[in-house]
């Protein structure tokens, strides 16, 4: 499981030129999930996301978590994530997850994360076409993978 972390100050996401979510402080998770993905990788990703420190204390310093401001979430699924460009321009998506694999663990995911958050968070629409907007904060934007545990 792939994860790209990006703090924002807002962000929303779209579908069929309605909004779908959107939230204010906090961060936009965009995640790729893969067919060798388990409810391992959900837990691990799920804790690592609500504990990350990224946000600013009051020195101005990165150490607090999304869990100690009280942020905002938006996971949103993308595939992409796992693109492999080694051969030719043409990005190939093989590793990632068929939807009858990846719904499910996308769900877990949710609901793990929510656990540990202690509240709702925001989703996108698995396989939809989406249009995210958001604004980065710093700019802060950190890639994560279970697989590797960085």
């Amino acid at each position: 499981m792939r994860v790209l972390i990006q703090r924002v100050t807002s962000a929303s996401l779209t579908i069929n030129n309605k909004v779908h979510s959107s939230i204010a402080n906090g961060m936009v998770v965009l995640i790729g999930i893969e067919e060798a993905d388990n409810l391992e990788d959900v837990e691990w990703i799920s804790s690592k996301l609500v504990q990350l420190r990224i946000f600013n204390d009051s020195d101005g310093v990165m150490n607090l978590s999304i869990k100690d401001i009280n942020g905002n979430l938006l996971l949103i699924s993308q595939f992409t994530l796992h693109a492999t460009t080694k051969k030719g321009n043409r990005p190939s998506y093989i590793k990632a997850a068929k939807p009858i694999t990846a719904i499910p663990i996308y769900q877990a995911t949710i609901e793990c994360i929510e656990k540990k958050l202690g509240k709702s968070i925001s989703t996108g629409v698995f396989g939809a076409d989406m249009q995210v907007s958001l604004t980065n904060d710093g700019p802060v934007s950190i890639w994560i993978d279970s697989k590797n545990k960085e």
